[in-house]
């Protein structure tokens, strides 16, 4: 049940809402957790269960840590904590891709093993995601940045709200942890948690999924139909689709959030306006490449371990993030091609770049971004190779002319325009130059003073809730017409 589905918005949210809005205060953290239980059993069904072993496991272990005596004690219920956590994400998601490699190399090698069964294992939805929730909670607790949560329901609906239960944000408990006990709730936080979820359906709806089939019939073109125009067509299109199915998805589950009271923080700024790898990854997946440094980077050493010793930590904690998004060496490549260009900007690549205009540096980071998202989007590596070779390599394809002209046409030219205006902060921008510059000629009170200021004001604020019933239309129509809308992230 995926937040851009028929079903989600208009059965199960108005029933939560309703349900939620009805309760009393101190029962409306169980209706919560009773609903997002039911959310996750929906898509899990019999495997149900395993979303339990993170809340009960790391609840006791965070009340254990808090009672311990000694630090002696205290390590061990960590490290017992911490290899379970990591023991059953292991099972579930690596388990299969590890018994795979080991017959590869059986085979290979004619080694006189009798390869290993390899049945294949369910991968719970948003394993990766509640797992670092639960292990960015206890390492806190161990560390004492904050105290356990005694209320079981309390920790279980951290653990479970189903706004970011299945694909993130990675919301940290400290965060959170005040909301759990006491939030505020008024029509301005609610209308702006709406507005917020009905951008985020919009952007999946309208940019993402139209896009998405552009880039599913390119990647499913056999290399001699790839031509390098078509190849270039296929991997912009990506680089937007899963940028706006995974801020909208962020978005939507900020809006649901705040809808009921809770604030989570930002997931995205702008990624794709970065002029530095480093930049990027500020701007990118925020409440990933965060938990990444405070939980793996610095206790590695950070940027404190000398240069090589940096360029170390830099490619084991990207190599890591890759293997966490996918049990696949496309992933690790992936990850390695970031890890390598943020070491490689801190040496002389970095004084080099800085030296460039910021449109040749932006030109860089957006090279470097398409390259990984190939092997981030291909099935397999000799995929990823031939078409980053049909991309590079001046590759005519069959009916090249005829197949670009089919797949660039006028909708795909318009929703690739609006996609590039759209990941981009120019509205806003325009917006705040606009208003400074008035603000500092003077020209800002002269209009309000004249009343000019408060008619344009006027205008506008009507016009935002018809283009948001605009957009909720247009992507309810696209609801009805489709009958199953995964994200990207799902999967990870």
């Amino acid at each position: 049940m995926v937040f851009s589905s028929t079903i989600f918005v208009f059965l199960y949210l108005p029933l939560v809402l309703l349900t939620y809005f009805c309760a009393g205060a101190r029962s409306r953290n169980a209706t919560l957790l009773g609903f997002s239980f039911l959310y996750y059993a929906w898509g899990e069904g019999s495997y149900f269960a395993i979303i339990l072993i993170p809340i009960l496991l790391n609840w006791a272990a965070g009340l254990a840590l808090h009672r311990a005596k000694t630090d002696r004690a205290r390590n061990l219920i960590l490290l017992v904590a911490v290899t379970i956590n990591l023991a059953v994400l292991l099972h579930f998601k690596y388990t299969n891709f590890i018994i795979a490699n080991l017959n590869a190399l059986i085979q290979a090698h004619g080694i006189g093993l009798t390869p290993f069964e390899n049945e294949p294992i369910h991968l719970p939805l948003g394993i990766s995601f509640f797992t670092f929730h639960a292990l960015s909670y206890i390492i806190d607790v161990y560390r004492r940045v904050v105290p356990p949560q005694r209320n079981v329901v309390n920790f279980a609906l951290y653990i479970s709200f189903f706004p970011q239960l299945v694909a993130g944000p990675i919301v940290r408990y400290h965060d959170v942890s005040s909301q759990l006990t006491e939030r505020r709730h008024n029509l301005d936080k609610f209308a702006s948690g709406l507005e917020r979820l009905i951008l985020g359906v919009g952007k999946k709806m309208l940019i993402a999924n139209p896009l998405g089939a552009v880039t599913d019939r390119v990647f499913a073109l056999n290399i001699a139909d790839l031509s390098t125009p078509v190849a270039w067509l296929g991997i912009v299109s990506y680089t937007f689709q899963i940028y706006f199915d995974f801020s909208g998805y962020s978005d939507m589950a900020i809006g649901l959030a705040r809808m009921f009271g809770f604030e989570f923080l930002e997931n995205f700024n702008y990624p794709y306006v970065s002029a530095s790898m480093r930049e990027f990854w500020r701007r990118w997946h925020i409440s990933l490449s965060n938990w990444f440094r405070d939980y793996l980077y610095v206790p590695l050493g950070g940027n404190r371990s000398g240069k090589w010793g940096t360029y170390r930590n830099l490619i084991i904690v990207f190599l890591l993030c890759g293997f966490w998004h996918g049990a696949s060496w496309n992933f690790l490549v992936w990850g390695l091609i970031h890890g390598l260009f943020l070491a490689l900007e801190r040496g002389p690549v970095g004084t080099f770049l800085g030296r460039l205009p910021r449109l040749l540096k932006h030109c860089y980071v957006m090279l470097v971004v398409m390259v990984a998202w190939v092997f981030f989007r291909a099935d397999t590596l000799p995929q990823a190779v031939s078409f980053l070779s049909a991309m590079f390599g001046n590759h005519t394809g069959i009916s090249a002319p005829v197949l670009f002209k089919a797949l660039l046409d006028r909708k795909t030219v318009v929703l690739l325009s609006l996609a590039a205006i759209s990941s981009t902060p120019l509205f806003s921008i325009l917006a705040r130059d606009w208003r400074g510059r008035l603000s500092k000629t003077g020209e800002l009170s002269l209009l309000r003073a004249e009343g000019i200021y408060a008619v344009v004001e006027g205008v506008m604020t009507p016009v935002r809730p018809i283009v948001l019933a605009a957009i909720f239309v247009l992507s309810a129509a696209y609801l009805a017409g489709q009958t199953y809308n995964p994200f990207i992230y799902f999967r990870f």
